[in-house]
C-alpha cells in the first residue's frame, strides 16, 4: 500500500487516518488543548503533534477543522451549546443542541462561521427559500 502522507506522520497515524476516511464524520479537530482525531463510533486518538497531524490529515483528504484562532469563550459556546459530531453512527433528528449528535459537515459550518479553519468540507448548502 502506498502511504497517503510522510513516513513519520504514517508511522505514527496512517491507520488512524485511514479509518477515519473510511468512517463517516471521521475528522480531526485542533484546539488550544491539542488535537483529537475521530476515527471510528467511540474511537479517537488524542495528542499534542498538532502540525505533523494537520499536515498528514489535510494532505490525505480528511476533513479538518481548527479552532485555535477563536475566543476561548466562543470554543467554549460552540462546545457546549452545540450538538456533537456523529461519528460511526446515524446523526440524531434536527434541531441539534448540546446534547444531540449532528452531521460533520453541519458542525464543522457552525464552527466556520465563527471563523475556524475548516479543511476538505464543503459548506453545507443553504436550506431552500419555504414558498407558502
Amino acid at each position: 500500500m502506498v502511504p497517503l502522507i510522510a513516513s513519520e506522520a504514517e508511522e505514527r497515524y496512517g491507520h488512524y487516518i485511514r479509518e477515519a476516511l473510511t468512517t463517516e464524520g471521521g475528522h480531526l479537530a485542533i484546539g488550544r488543548g491539542g488535537f483529537t482525531l475521530y476515527f471510528a463510533r467511540g474511537g479517537y486518538l488524542s495528542g499534542h503533534d498538532c502540525e505533523t497531524i494537520k499536515t498528514a490529515c489535510i494532505a490525505a483528504g480528511l476533513p479538518v477543522i481548527d479552532s485555535c484562532a477563536l475566543p476561548f469563550e466562543v470554543v467554549c459556546d460552540l462546545a457546549v451549546r452545540g450538538p456533537m459530531v456523529a461519528v460511526g453512527e446515524p446523526a440524531s433528528p434536527p434541531p441539534w443542541d448540546a446534547f444531540s449528535y449532528a452531521p460533520l459537515a453541519d458542525v464543522a459550518d457552525a464552527y466556520r462561521a465563527d471563523g475556524a479553519e475548516v479543511w476538505n468540507l464543503a459548506p453545507c448548502p443553504a436550506p431552500a427559500a419555504r414558498t407558502e
